[in-house]
């Protein structure tokens, strides 16, 4: 395959081209783990838990990890383009399939309006007078032309995405150890020190409850970790590459969760950290360090690119895959010359237009759709789940289904969270009116269209 080919015209061939090497798919795994949860969404974790939610990470960082390896076993078994929706539909059934593929859909989309809102929010901080609308119409137009040329181009932008995102963490790191080492003081008068982790109420400040209630975030951050099965499909040695890819998983929790939070409530009381702002804002400012926020606001920017361009390349192959198993439209299974579905990343555009202006225009917008995004996530990791049991059941070889029952009892403690917590409760109400309304849909027009084709 020619590198340097060019987006060409359409036609209606259907396959895709595997040009994601090692180093790209161990980058966009690693990328896939970082992002808006960290960035942002741990500071709401930290004031629901105070340090306790090292543990939390630690604990869904587990569950997560046995989600990664039942889907990297089933990768590399079957890699296709579908990724888990075809494992669901093979060893749970067509409707399992359906549902599953579609909503990973629905949750990348929706992780994708929340990052693109973030966007233009992050840029109005270099130029408070410019409407968002410019800034969106911008990232949508570059996440476009990134996805429709070819997919080595995804792999390329999402490892130089990821070295910057990775490259601030460990220099905070880094530099957040020689500052606890010296006893620095902050500009508030607090000394950088270890014990800040456990002397301002203790390890567990706001009890058992508050340890309990920061899961929901907690896991939110981790959405979209399950794009390494969807890249499988376009991997060029997916037995070497997802393996590794899968095996990593705990050290990137690791490191680039629990001991960069170690770090940031070491450095100033985990009590000073605000539920409303990024903690790395808080620390580069506390620390007077100069042009701190730029610095930050560049490396945010960075990290919101990373993560829409991950899920609009995520939805895109998982419409593509369902649109194989005549799921979804069958104009989806169009690729162009250099092999990119454009349809199903034209529409996914569109859909981001849409949602990005009820989302800036409507106030609550943003929080139903965090909360809509974990409930999808977590379900799409039930299926995973569930296919993995099976999967295990039926293989040839010694697969172990253990670690996937440990994982879904843990799944099922996060969405009992979800009725517990009046925050998340409207996310279980409308995720159920959406599983209900993929059962009828199913039933109505894909069941009985399946001998043909989708619309």
């Amino acid at each position: 395959m020619n590198a340097t080919a060019s987006p060409s015209t359409p036609d209606t061939s259907s396959a895709l081209r595997r040009g994601l090497s090692l180093r790209h798919i161990l980058f966009i795994a690693l990328g896939s783990a970082i992002g808006t949860g960290l960035f942002y969404g741990s500071a709401s974790a930290i004031s629901l838990a105070g340090p306790s939610v090292l543990l939390a990470y630690m604990i869904g960082g587990a569950a997560v990890f046995m989600v990664m390896r039942a889907m990297g076993q089933m990768a590399l078994a079957h890699p296709v383009s579908g990724a888990f929706s075809e494992y669901a539909t093979r060893y749970l059934g067509p409707w399992a399939g359906f549902t599953t593929g579609w909503t990973y859909a629905f949750e990348m989309a929706l992780v994708a309006i929340a990052d693109v809102t973030a966007f233009a929010v992050y840029m109005q901080f270099w130029f408070p007078s410019s409407p968002a609308w410019v800034w969106i119409g911008v990232v949508l137009l570059l996440i476009m032309a990134i996805n429709l040329v070819q997919i080595k181009a995804f792999g390329e932008s999402e490892f130089w995405f990821t070295t910057i995102k990775v490259g601030a963490i460990i220099a905070m790191i880094a530099g957040g150890i020689v500052l606890m080492l010296v006893g620095t003081q902050s500009v508030a008068g607090n000394t950088a020190s270890i014990t800040n982790l456990w002397s301002h109420g203790g390890f567990f400040p706001h009890g058992i409850a508050g340890f309990v209630a920061c899961f929901t975030v907690v896991m939110f951050a981790f959405g979209g970790i399950e794009t390494i099965g969807i890249a499988a499909g376009e991997a060029e040695n997916p037995q070497v590459s997802i393996p590794k890819a899968v095996n990593t998983t705990p050290v990137r929790i690791l490191l680039f969760y629990v001991l960069a939070l170690t770090v940031i409530m070491s450095l100033i009381p985990w009590s000073q950290i605000q539920g409303q702002s990024s903690p790395f804002v808080q620390i580069f400012s506390a620390l007077g360090i100069p042009a701190a926020a730029h610095i930050l606001n560049f490396v945010v920017l960075t990290a919101a690119v990373s993560a829409i361009n991950a899920d609009v390349y995520g939805a895109g192959r998982m419409l593509y895959g369902l649109a194989q198993q005549k799921m979804a439209p069958q104009t989806f299974t169009r690729t162009a010359k250099n092999g990119v579905p454009y349809m199903t990343v034209v529409c996914t555009g569109l859909v981001l237009i849409v949602g990005v202006f009820v989302n800036v225009f409507f106030e609550n917008a943003f929080l139903v759709v965090a909360s809509l995004a974990t409930f999808a996530t977590v379900m799409v990791w039930v299926m995973i789940l569930l296919s993995h049991i099976a999967f295990a059941r039926k293989s040839q070889h010694n697969v172990s289904s253990r670690g996937s029952y440990v994982a879904l009892a843990f799944m099922a403690f996060i969405v009992l969270q979800f009725a517990f917590f009046a925050d998340t409760r409207l996310a279980l109400v409308v995720g159920s009116i959406w599983c209900v309304f993929l059962g009828v849909f199913y039933v109505t027009f894909v069941k009985k269209n399946q001998g043909s084709s989708l619309l």
